[in-house]
């Protein structure tokens, strides 16, 4: 594979690595100011005084641990594509460093 046509897929892949990590970190965040709700929620049902109150703040915790399951799947398939983008990356930068390695006028 000639070095002119590596060069621009190393980029690519590193962009796209960082863009796959700064969306595994907007999840991260995203899950910590979910379970932060649900904390306060559960300290606010126990001043809760009528059923109608109860029972809205039982469903709101409802619908957070469900987004926080969501933001886990979702994590989850995020880090298989950054793992899997890396290896190309390593393979692209081995490949590149052969290159040079084996014709010094390329380099």
């Amino acid at each position: 594979m000639a070095i002119n046509f590596t060069k621009p897929m190393i980029t690519k892949l590193q962009l796209e690595i960082t863009e796959i990590e700064n969306k595994i970190k907007s999840t991260q965040n995203k899950k910590e100011k979910s379970k932060i709700k649900i904390n306060q929620l559960e300290e606010d049902m126990k001043f809760s005084k009528s059923h109608t109150d109860l029972s809205s703040k039982m469903s709101r915790i409802k619908k957070l641990n469900d987004e926080i399951k969501t933001l886990n799947r979702m994590q989850a398939d995020l880090s298989k594509e950054l793992t899997a983008k890396k290896n190309s990356l390593k393979k692209l930068q081995v490949n590149e460093t052969a290159s040079v390695t084996n014709d010094p006028a390329k380099g």
